[in-house]
This record gives C-alpha cells, sequence and structure tokens, in this order.
C-alpha cells in the first residue's frame, strides 16, 4: 500500500504525516522561547484547523509538559477550539445595548437559516456561529460581526443580504 492511502478517518496517511512534520518544527522553532505554548497552539491550529486532543499530547510530550496543562490553555482561550471551524466565523453581540434592541431575534434567525446552534460549525463548514458579549458597536446595536467585519444596526431582514457576501 502506497502513502498516499487512506486512514480509518478517511484522511490521507501521507497528507497526515506532512502535517505532522509540519508541527514538529513549529515545535523546534519555539521550543526554547519563553511563553511558546500560545505561539506553538496558534501554528498548530493554523495549520490542522483545530487542536484535538491528539495534537495537545503531542503538543504537550514534545515540550515536556503535562497534557492537563496544555489542554488548560487551549479551553481558557476562546480563539482556539478542540473541533474544527468554519471558514468564516459568525458572533452575533449580545451585550445589554445588541440584546434590548434585537440581538437575540438575530441568533434565533440565524440559527434558523444557517441550521445550527451557538458554537457549532455549518454542515457545509463555511460558518462557525458564536456569541459576542460586547464588540463595541453599542451605540450602532444590534451589531454582529463575519470574521472582522462589523455590521451595525442589523435586522434579520438584512442577514440574506450580509450573508451572500460569503
Amino acid at each position: 500500500m502506497s502513502d498516499k492511502s487512506i486512514t480509518e478517518s478517511g484522511k490521507c496517511k501521507e497528507c497526515e504525516q506532512t502535517k505532522y512534520s509540519e508541527i514538529y518544527s513549529i515545535i523546534d522553532l519555539y521550543k526554547n522561547k519563553e511563553g511558546n505554548l500560545i505561539q506553538i497552539l496558534h501554528h498548530a491550529q493554523e495549520l490542522y484547523g483545530c487542536l484535538p486532543l491528539d495534537l495537545q499530547t503531542i503538543i504537550a510530550t514534545s515540550l515536556g509538559k503535562p497534557v492537563s496543562e496544555v489542554s488548560g490553555v487551549v479551553s481558557f482561550y476562546s480563539f482556539f477550539s478542540t473541533k474544527p471551524r468554519g471558514k468564516h466565523t459568525i458572533r452575533v453581540c449580545l451585550g445589554t445595548a445588541c440584546y434590548v434592541r434585537g440581538g437575540k431575534k438575530l441568533v434565533e434567525s440565524l440559527q434558523d437559516k444557517l441550521d445550527i446552534e451557538i458554537g457549532g460549525t455549518t454542515s457545509d463548514g463555511k460558518f462557525t456561529f458564536e456569541i459576542a458579549r460586547c464588540i463595541g458597536a453599542c451605540g450602532l446595536a444590534p451589531a454582529m460581526m463575519i470574521d472582522n467585519v462589523v455590521y451595525k444596526q442589523v435586522n434579520i431582514n438584512m442577514l440574506n443580504t450580509i450573508l451572500a457576501k460569503y
């Protein structure tokens, strides 16, 4: 069987081996630097798209740290994810101003339109849906973000037009 054979999880063995080689290179690059764990995790998530437990174990072992320490950092910071994320991240603000001006309706409408739960990713891998506590657009509430673009004074009638851009 060639190196390009498929693993039980349906992934290309050669592709997985290449990723493992790259993660070991990243670990070697940062291994002796102060505060290296977060940098390594950022690079690993860029490479893999998420930080599953097996990858956290490789990182922990390579750095001589307990897996619990690495998992603690991954679970503490909202940027890190143990599950694959969508190509785009939608965040609806539910801070006080946004909530009272219709943020909850935006959440419900997006859940219906995208068939997604909060914290989930659409089946096509296009969107991950999250809640934000405040995105700093209180005067123009309700607000939402897709990736780094802020949409202000959003109502449910605008959602199709906004989503069509992505």
